[in-house]
């Protein structure tokens, strides 16, 4: 048995694979900054959808029962009948809504009201009021 070197074979030096694995690591990097951006866009744009869905439904509700729903009724009242606080005369059966959603970050929506007006809002990622950036409150009448 002889040793002999194969002579001739190529191959990639550390310092290409180096290169190489650098380059991916900024490519990744890149790549990860635009799709965070992409998911911040589309959050606040399904708060805008939801909350514009939702304020519909309150429409329809007060048109059939000349108020709103209230604070302690809240949303819950577009799915189904309330019983407390100022019953609905002339609830539709078939409801205003399908479900009460959450907002993108899984908070309920915040919703108050006195019979005649609303409030209807996302309190963020955060779920506090106030806040900036993905932390800020959309309101329903800023759309």
């Amino acid at each position: 048995m002889s040793s002999k070197r194969v002579s001739g074979v190529a191959g990639f030096t550390l310092i290409e694979v180096m290169v190489v694995v650098v380059i991916l690591a900024l490519l990744a990097g890149i790549a990860t900054r635009m799709v965070i951006g992409r998911v911040a866009e589309a959050r606040r744009t399904r708060v805008a959808v939801d909350l514009k869905e939702i304020a519909g439904a309150l429409r329809l509700y007060k048109l059939d029962n000349g108020v709103y729903p209230s604070t302690e009724q809240g949303l819950d009242a577009l799915v189904s009948p309330p019983t407390v606080g100022i019953l609905p005369r002339r609830w539709n059966p078939e409801g205003y809504l399908e479900k009460v959603p959450l907002d993108p970050w899984g908070h309920p929506y915040l919703y108050l009201s006195d019979g005649k007006q609303y409030k209807l809002a996302s309190l963020g990622a955060d779920g506090e009021e106030g806040g900036e950036d993905e932390n800020a409150d959309i309101d329903s009448k800023d759309l």
